[in-house]
């Protein structure tokens, strides 16, 4: 039999909420091992924004100059119309008295940022890659965690708790919930892509567009090393009705997909500050896949044993909250561990803050693409007030949680 290595806690899942996490167990002298299911962890995927009460909790772990010098401090939403004429705009971040900026980043860069703060922090050991989870049991000392190497053969590890952070396909949510694997699809098509470009509008702004069809386009720039070469890197996503979309397969799987798929949808579109044309060709790489979510659990964990991020709350990209919760949550697990000896109290207490605020976003971002899209209805000249309304709806649902940590 196997001897089981020694951890305080395991942490299922290298990214950007499993790696938080490891970092915030360790500002707070509680140490940490996290098993990463891939052979090598790679800078993957595309644009995101976290959120000032994100931001707040990376700075505090010491991330402020490294995300000044990769991310973009998103100063504006601008909401415009099929033509590029403008409906409304927002202030964000800063510009909306927060006191930390929002950053546009790339979610690779952001994700190797943090795995590199572990490495030198924890040790070179503390990420475990090549292992996936396979099971867990309660142990009198906490749990014992059995994960299996590419070859199959078992690793065995007995910690004080496991944290599921392993994203959509969660092996530890489905130990946990088994039969709650199934997602809810908002019926949007989705397409994703990274584009440089000579520049965008001030560098600072995203926008947020849509025409009388209910397709939309957001696209704001990522890099801020880009952008001190005088160029924008330009993340951008394009989202169609479709009420096919996530009906079959694996809906949660990002599939590639083609400039051909996407350019259709825009070709009454025109911008005379944008090349959309060219800004759809210009990536060399499209993702497709659907939108869904997943309905909220009743509860996530069970003693010694929670999840986190996608694992626990998965939700619509539209709000842009993902990312930026699941560094909220890592923040308020190691909180409360830290503020009690028994890690099986401690995360009751740590999901009973946080599992009623993420559910509340999961349905906000539902309900703010039900508005987004029934707005294609709207006259043209009724849609700036109607997006301050549906912006304003979601501020109140959102950030009336900001404080829940």
């Amino acid at each position: 039999m196997t001897t089981a290595d020694t951890a305080e806690f395991v942490i299922a899942g290298a990214g950007i909420g499993g790696l938080t996490t490891a970092l915030a167990l360790h500002a707070r002298g509680i140490g940490a091992t996290v098993l990463e299911a891939a052979e090598e962890i790679l800078p993957l995927g595309v644009g995101i924004n976290i959120q000032p009460a994100a931001i707040a909790e990376l700075t505090a772990l010491g991330f402020a100059d490294a995300l000044a010098a990769a991310g973009i401090p998103t100063r504006e939403h601008r909401y415009v119309d099929h033509r590029g004429a403008t409906l409304w705009t927002e202030p964000r971040g800063l510009g909306a008295g927060h006191d930390h900026p929002q950053y546009s980043i790339h979610r690779g860069e952001l994700q190797m940022m943090l795995l590199e703060a572990v490495r030198e922090r924890l040790g070179p050991g503390a990420i475990r890659t090549g292992l996936r989870l396979h099971s867990f049991e309660r142990t009198a000392g906490g749990v014992r965690v059995e994960a299996r190497d590419a070859s199959d053969a078992p690793v065995r590890l007995d910690a004080a708790a496991l944290v599921g952070a392993d994203g959509v396909r969660s092996a530890v949510r489905d130990l946990l919930h088994p039969g709650r694997r199934e997602l809810s699809t908002g019926e949007v098509r989705m397409w994703r892509g990274l584009t440089e470009t000579d520049g965008f509008l001030d560098g600072r702004t995203m926008i947020v567009a849509a025409d009388d069809r209910a397709t939309r386009l957001i696209a704001y720039p990522v890099s801020a090393r880009a952008a001190a070469r005088g160029r924008a890197l330009l993340n951008w996503v394009c989202l169609v009705s479709d009420p096919a979309a996530g009906a079959a397969g694996d809906a949660a799987a990002d599939r590639p997909g083609s400039a051909g798929e996407v350019l259709p949808h825009l070709e009454h579109w025109s911008f005379d500050w944008l090349d959309l044309r060219a800004m759809v060709l210009g990536s060399p790489r499209i993702l497709r896949y659907p939108m869904v979510d997943r309905e909220p659990l009743e509860r996530w964990g069970d003693g010694p044993v929670t999840l986190l991020g996608d694992a626990a709350h998965l939700m619509y990209p539209i709000g842009a909250n993902g990312a930026s919760q699941a560094i909220l949550d890592a923040a308020s697990l190691a909180a409360q561990c830290a503020g009690h000896p028994d890690p099986a109290v401690a995360l009751e207490r740590y999901e009973a803050v946080r599992r009623p605020a993420t559910t509340a976003i999961v349905l906000a971002n539902r309900e703010m693409d039900r508005a987004e899209r029934a707005m294609a209805a709207c006259p043209g000249e009724d849609r700036g007030a109607a997006l301050e309304r549906v912006a304003a709806d979601y501020r109140s649902a959102v950030e009336g949680r900001r404080s829940a940590g």
